[in-house]
């Protein structure tokens, strides 16, 4: 089953999107703006990770398609089906086209299935204090700021802010009826 948002569809990732998976973790930009950090992945490594994480339940990650294009990847992780919640994250490719609402559709398509579909209450995210496009995205699609964990995230020699975030279920329902008003 493929999700469709507005203009983008949410698919389930194929062997074939490892090359491009792999070239967004291995850009130093990328790692610079999410939480976290990786080592540098070969492609066994990422064949690897991709044989075990195919059938995780509890973990899904989706290719963003647009035009046809891999675009980038939405994830819903740590799904808790006790407490219907889940981790969600976005990263996009630095080749996909700007300006045009990937991002917010591609947010948009992962609620709408979590809610809609998973039944889940809540989703929930981080952003570091410097990501000023990811900030701006997720106010745009609902969002809210729930705090901030100072200095947890060590990056590029300094300690930075990570600043939590969340929607409710409820919450994605009004921002829905009210999208584009």
């Amino acid at each position: 089953m493929n999700i469709c948002g507005n203009k983008v569809i949410l698919r389930a990732l194929e062997p074939s999107d490892m090359p491009y998976l792999r070239e967004m973790i291995n850009d130093p930009e990328m790692e610079r703006m999410v939480i976290g950090w990786s080592f540098p992945v070969s492609e066994k490594q990422q064949v690897d990770w991709y044989n075990r994480v195919i059938s995780d339940n509890k973990n899904f990650r989706f290719a963003i398609m647009y035009e046809d294009m891999f675009v980038g990847v939405s994830t819903l992780t740590q799904i808790d089906w006790k407490n219907r919640s889940a981790d969600h994250g976005i990263k996009l490719c630095n080749d996909a086209p700007k300006g045009v609402g990937i991002g917010t559709d591609s947010v948009y398509a992962t609620m709408k299935y979590a809610f809609e579909e998973l039944q889940l209450n809540r989703l929930y995210g981080s952003i570091l204090e410097y990501n000023i496009a990811s900030q701006k995205l997720y106010a745009k699609c609902g969002w809210k700021v729930e705090g901030n964990y100072r200095q947890s995230v060590f990056k590029n020699n300094a300690y930075h802010d990570e600043w939590p975030v969340a929607i409710l279920r409820d919450e994605y329902f009004e921002w829905k009826e009210n999208r584009g008003k």
